[in-house]
């Protein structure tokens, strides 16, 4: 069924409810040029007449009460659904489907979800982790997060903040193997690697040359395709990582890292988060996104300031 098809019917039966149809034509916010013409589209549509006319009044023929008995229930069905999927849209109810890389999403998105969760008990959040590029669409989610650039066209992305890249070790590595103080230097550490989940392949360290960005291939002494175990065997003091920093800031922070080879450290990437509409969001998701937003935008515990690089470096 068009859209035509439904105002002329909508028309048909408003006109019948109130007795006119300069009255259906009102109540619809509509024009009465506009209702008469719906209804006659309507009429020869069906090939009948759906009532006698006369300049003072209308009454429905045998087919018009016949179409209205069979219509009405039907329309009644359809108008009703319509004010239940406009209710839905603003209850602040419902499943929540998000999706992100398992890779640096973890630490990030907890605080914020667990606050959501308080405000908003009746949603229920369905988090999918996953480090390879999937359909979003696809996987019917609400809400993802991304890394690196913009996301696909078609799609709304908000930046949150950059993405620092931090080559960094813990203390004892350092006094066991020293303090490297070029690239060339890694040579002799022992380097991590991740390995990427999709296909398996050893992502290169991305570095800063100048004004340049470039991979920098390592020797890996270490590899997995799981960040927290990197983190864990940084911690360790077993190898020296290129870590993200919201996984590696708070241990800089408090001293159980140490940032080295500043110059270069990189930042082009962005984390990202992204959705398909502006205007038909159910309102469970406008509120996550504005929560999200809120939170993230260029927040500073994830985030580490050139003071703090400074400082911590210290070697």
């Amino acid at each position: 069924m068009s859209i035509n098809e439904l105002r002329s019917i909508t028309t048909f039966v408003r006109t019948v409810e109130l007795g006119s149809l300069s009255k259906a034509a009102e109540a619809q916010q509509i024009s009465p040029q506009a209702a008469s013409k719906a209804l006659g589209q309507l009429e020869k549509h069906l090939g009948v007449r759906l009532f006698h006319r006369t300049t003072r009044s209308m009454s429905l023929t045998e087919e018009g009460q016949r179409f209205l008995e069979a219509v009405r229930p039907s329309l009644n069905g359809l108008q009703l659904a319509l004010q239940s999927a406009r209710k839905t849209r603003e209850d602040i109810s419902g499943p929540l489907r998000i999706v992100g890389p398992r890779t640096v999403l973890q630490p990030i998105l907890g605080s914020v979800l667990d606050e959501y969760c308080r405000l908003y008990p009746e949603v229920q959040p369905d988090v999918q982790f996953d480090d390879r590029l999937g359909n979003w669409v696809e996987e019917r989610a609400d809400v993802g997060f991304r890394l690196g650039h913009s996301p696909q066209e078609g799609l709304i992305a908000r930046r949150l903040f950059g993405m620092q890249l931090i080559i960094c070790a813990s203390p004892s590595y350092l006094r066991k193997h020293g303090v490297p103080r070029s690239l060339n230097e890694l040579e002799s550490h022992r380097c991590s690697a991740f390995r990427r989940p999709s296909d398996g392949r050893v992502i290169p360290w991305t570095i800063r040359m100048g004004d340049n960005i470039q991979d920098h291939l390592v020797r890996p002494a270490f590899c997995t395709n799981d960040e927290a175990f990197e983190l864990r065997t940084a911690l360790a003091g077993e190898i020296i990582a290129q870590l993200a920093a919201p996984t590696a800031a708070p241990y800089i922070r408090a001293g159980r890292l140490v940032p080295v080879l500043l110059e270069h450290m990189t930042d082009i990437h962005s984390l990202y988060i992204y959705y398909g509409s502006r205007s038909a969001l159910p309102a469970r998701v406008r509120n996550f996104i504005e929560l999200t937003v809120e939170r993230l935008t260029d927040n500073p515990e994830f985030v580490l300031n050139a003071d703090e690089l400074v400082k911590k470096q210290g070697w």
